[in-house]
């Protein structure tokens, strides 16, 4: 009776974790595994997919003879590297990671603050990325998580 029991809650679970939604890099459950230098890394490769995606479109775009296939798939690029920039910022760093802090322990609340701009500043920027090839906006998108990253870590390494 007992091992019917524990068959039919595995089966139940394994049938939960193959017909379940379609899982993303981290969850939000409280489990204490966070890889908060992986996800700044990870930011860093967005922008320089997005940079170079940037720069193909312009060459395409300056072309005789444009080749909008590749033009669109170059778009795309872009508009899904920005996407998962703002994933990461917003799933990730506002989420579960940036705690709200109380305004009267000053040094703490303007961490709190600073950090908060930056990474609302990274979500504009990502944005922006999407409607452009303005290669300006990669530069302070860089700019951005190099702060952030910064006043999040400190001066030790990550």
């Amino acid at each position: 009776m007992k091992s019917k029991k524990l068959l039919t809650i595995f089966t139940l679970a394994a049938g939960f974790l193959i017909l379940g939604q379609q899982s993303y890099a981290h969850c939000e459950i409280p489990c204490g595994i966070y890889g908060d230098s992986i996800r700044i890394a990870l930011l860093k490769e967005h922008i320089a997919t997005i940079e170079k995606s940037m720069n193909m479109i312009n060459e395409l775009s300056a072309a005789d003879q444009p080749d909008y296939n590749q033009l669109v798939r170059w778009v795309v690029n872009k508009e899904e590297h920005a996407a998962e920039m703002q994933y990461i910022v917003s799933q990730y760093f506002l989420h579960q990671r940036i705690k709200p802090t109380d305004p009267s322990d000053s040094e703490h609340y303007d961490k709190y603050i600073k950090e908060l701009t930056l990474l609302h500043q990274i979500l504009v920027f990502s944005m922006k990325s999407k409607q452009s090839t303005d290669l300006s906006i990669i530069e302070s998108l860089n700019k951005t998580v190099d702060a952030f990253a910064h006043s999040y870590f400190g001066d030790h390494k990550h």
